[in-house]
């Protein structure tokens, strides 16, 4: 008796369905070309897929009758009018009397309509999780695993983080078979997604997991890396003033969330999406992956067709009142997110910075000086879970700090501390450029605001100087923020003077170093 024919398309041959049908009954499985060719094409771009298709194709040359149909006129198989590979598939399957396999419903609907005998098997369900996911705890961030060496993850709390060795070595089939678990859970889990596949990686989000599957020749062994964030914050977890939850909830528009990798700023951000969809606002997120831990009631956005232009076209369909730009780095990042902008949409973005002035540095250059302060109203840095810093900037026409001629005024964007109001830093053009000047270390004179009036400091090779309105031959207490630096009595003139050659001297200009406030009491 004549074995069943069947004609499989890529989709069962990936997920390993024909595998199993080929050691349950005896049948003779026609292969087209053309479906060789494209799990190949996608092989050599390094997308798990191809990669897992072939694998399955090796396995049922073992253990099958299988026998491979050449897309030629001479073999038999006319080339398909339309040209495509799934016309090609089915019209093996028509030619030959076979039965055509497949899983895309597309592909099974147009067969049955040509007059295809056709058998639709839905979509493989993997219910089991990924083993790699039995590698983390509460207390792991992320899971590094490479051929040939141990496998380690980062453990502790934010900010807090060591490198432990958590397995043994593995070679590159345990790799594998990692890798194979997590793209079949990714296709088959509702909240998973493979968000890119490129030559030699493959990045899967799935559920918290933020995974990526790196190959040679992009990397130079077989590895996996995972992360998943550790908390889920609210707003008030921050303790921030009153005052700065009053701008963000009635003023900031433009704001930028910025720190070191693994320093909480996309925490940060989530959290700050969630208070504003509390206050009736529309909230969406602009990210690839999408990773971020949010409300089911924000909806998360990816580039449309690999744009993240076209995204930003749909959201101004949508109309948020909120949207939130996760890494914003590229040069087309940062276009985006001041197109949005002005065109009136609140904008949150999350951007990579070692210190707090170089996210509002990486606009120069990307955006028009004029129009940053429009762009980006706000920036708070996050360092360890914990806010650290947070300036305003506001445009004004004025002299810039530093030179004297009245008709050197100019368009300054003045960047100052949001609790104290002080100024810290000016961004203004100078000739060709745009520059970038710390207000308190490009002059001998440092201004500091105390508590009770203004504190003007002048360094000299021997003598620091500090001048305050209100001591005039008096003593006064030094502080640094709140820790005592030494007791010196003013001049009729109101001047301190201080030897550089002394333990206070020495102490006060490393608090000013280090950005402390200068009080006198």
């Amino acid at each position: 008796m004549e074995k069943e024919k069947i004609v499989p398309d890529t989709s069962v041959i990936i997920d390993g369905r024909i595998t199993q049908i080929a050691r349950e009954q005896k049948v003779k499985i026609l292969i087209p070309e053309a479906v060789v060719a494209e799990l190949e094409h996608q092989a050599n771009a390094g997308k798990e897929s191809g990669l897992d298709g072939l694998a399955e194709l090796s396995e049922l040359i073992r253990i099958a009758d299988v026998e491979f149909l050449a897309g030629s006129a001479e073999d038999g198989i006319k080339p398909s009018r339309l040209g495509g590979m799934d016309a090609l598939i089915r019209e093996a399957a028509r030619q030959t009397g076979a039965t055509l396999v497949t899983s895309d419903s597309v592909q099974a609907r147009v067969a049955e309509v040509l007059g295809v005998s056709v058998e639709y098997m839905p979509p493989k369900v993997r219910i089991k999780e990924p083993g790699l996911f039995k590698l983390f705890d509460e207390t792991t961030m992320s899971v590094h695993i490479k051929e040939g060496t141990s496998v380690y993850a980062k453990k502790g709390t934010v900010g807090k983080f060591e490198l432990v060795e958590i397995g043994g070595v593995l070679k590159r089939d345990a790799i594998e078979q990692y890798a194979k678990e997590i793209v079949e859970y990714a296709r088959s889990s509702a909240d998973s997604y493979m968000e890119i596949e490129r030559s030699g990686a493959t990045v899967v989000q799935s559920g918290q997991y933020r995974i990526v599957i790196a190959r040679p020749p992009f990397s130079d062994g077989m590895e996996i890396t995972a992360v998943k964030p550790l908390v889920k914050t609210r707003l008030e977890d921050y303790k921030l003033s009153g005052k700065l939850l009053n701008r963000l909830d009635e003023r900031a528009e433009g704001v930028f969330v910025a720190g070191p990798p693994g320093a909480g700023k996309s925490t940060f951000a989530c959290s700050l999406a969630d208070h504003y969809h509390s206050k009736g606002k529309i909230v969406k997120t602009m990210e690839q992956p999408r990773d971020l831990q949010v409300s089911d009631e924000i909806t998360q956005y990816g580039p449309l067709e690999g744009s993240m232009e076209k995204t930003s076209d749909i959201l101004l369909l949508v109309r948020p009142d909120y949207t939130i730009y996760d890494e914003v780095r590229k040069t087309e990042d940062f276009r985006i997110f001041a197109d949005l902008r002005l065109a009136g949409v609140g904008m949150v973005g999350v951007t990579h910075a070692s210190k707090p002035i170089d996210a509002i540095q990486r606009l120069i250059g990307r955006v028009e000086l004029g129009v940053i302060p429009h762009i980006v109203d706000t920036m708070i840095f996050v360092k360890a879970g914990r806010i650290t810093k947070v300036y305003e900037l506001s445009m004004k026409v004025k002299v810039p700090f530093g030179m004297r001629e009245q008709d050197l005024a100019r368009p300054v964007v003045e960047v100052r501390d949001f609790e104290t109001g002080i100024p810290e830093y000016e961004l203004y053009s100078y000739g060709e450029e745009v520059v970038v000047i710390p207000v308190d270390e490009t002059s001998p004179n440092i201004r500091v605001r105390s508590r009770h009036n203004e504190v003007n400091i002048t360094k000299s090779k021997k003598t620091l100087t500090l001048i305050a309105h209100g001591f005039h031959n008096r003593h006064a207490k030094i502080f640094a923020d709140d820790v005592y630096i030494a007791t010196e009595r003013a001049n009729a003139a109101g001047r301190i003077n201080i030897s550089r050659n002394t333990e206070a001297a020495r102490i006060l200009i490393d608090a000013l170093n280090s950005e402390k406030k200068i009080i006198l009491r």
